[in-house]
């Protein structure tokens, strides 16, 4: 009797443990935002060298229109492709965070890695990220909505 009843509560402990990975699972496939949790800790920590440059902004610009628009598009603001990077969860990431993904990208969900863009030049679109502040009002709320409808 004993043997069934331990039996019974480790296949309960395991259905649940399952349930729950699924479920985390799922979840991190309708939220874009889910990879800014997964950096490791010692990437966030990292400072931007480059945050007292006040040019900095400026080259990420540039380079954000060349290598990030397409998908994230004009003004960061998402588009079908990407999501906004003007979303809260992105301008309170670290910028350590984010150099960290654009340095190993998303694969799941088609961010490609930009590893062979020089240091200097992530760290400047990071700049210019950081430089825009979040989006505000319905048009962010669209934004968000429309990119976590993409990813389901």
């Amino acid at each position: 009797m004993k043997k069934g009843l331990t039996i019974a509560a480790l296949l309960t402990v395991a259905t649940v443990g399952l349930a729950r990975a699924q479920q985390q699972t799922a979840k991190s496939k309708t939220d874009p935002y889910a990879e800014l949790r997964r950096v490791p800790e010692k990437a966030r920590d990292r400072a931007n060298p480059l945050s007292d440059d006040p040019e900095a902004p400026i080259a990420g610009e540039k380079l954000f229109e060349r290598h990030c628009m397409e998908c994230h598009g004009r003004g960061a603001l998402g588009t079908r492709k990407g999501p906004s990077l003007r979303a809260t969860e992105v301008q309170e990431a670290t910028p350590g965070t984010l150099f960290w993904l654009m340095t190993n990208g998303v694969v799941r969900h088609r961010m490609p890695v930009w590893s062979k863009l020089p240091e200097p030049q992530r760290w400047q679109i990071v700049s210019y990220l950081k430089s825009l502040g979040p989006a505000s009002g319905a048009r962010a709320e669209a934004q968000a909505s429309n990119s976590s409808a993409l990813l389901r």
